[in-house]
């Protein structure tokens, strides 16, 4: 037998052995496609009577503890619609977080709260937000521009239905 047709016996004894080991292997399992994540809540924020617990002032760093946190209290509402308590006095609003976050308030008691009252600075605060959301640790922060005032708020509970 020549050469040439050794090797081509050879080379199709092999081709043959290729194909036959290849039939055996069970093809591979397929891979079931991943479920997309479920989204969760629109809106992390809302629903929750938010109490504020402090101010920083970041440039100087001092921070100011809010001694009756249950008196200043912001709601967010799924329709974007916010209430709440500025000490002795009640407020509605809107707010949106569209390219940010800011707070429009609207109708407020005007009621005049106790010596050493936080309500115009609560106020004031909440009306010059421009960023916020959860902070990680169940938290709610709001900034107001650059961040030089950082008002942090703890989770008071669920709001009651309107």
């Amino acid at each position: 037998m020549s050469k040439l047709v050794r090797s081509t016996l050879m080379l199709a004894c092999l081709s043959i052995v290729l194909v036959v080991g290849v039939a055996c292997v069970p093809p591979p399992t397929p891979v079931p496609p991943t479920a997309a994540p479920t989204a969760g809540p629109s809106n992390a924020i809302t629903n929750i009577v938010w109490q504020w617990t402090s101010v920083t002032t970041k440039p100087t760093g001092e921070t100011t503890t809010v001694s009756d946190p249950q008196n200043y209290t912001i709601t967010f509402r799924d329709d974007g619609t916010l209430s709440g308590k500025a000490d002795c006095n009640n407020f509605t609003g809107t707010y949106s977080q569209e390219g940010g976050f800011t707070i429009t308030l609207g109708a407020s008691t005007m009621a005049a709260c106790a010596e050493g009252s936080l309500d115009q600075q609560y106020l004031e605060l909440l009306s010059a937000v421009v960023a916020g959301g959860p902070d990680g640790q169940g938290n709610l922060a709001l900034e107001n521009a650059g961040g030089e005032k950082r008002m942090l708020f703890k989770n008071g509970g669920a709001a009651p239905a309107q």
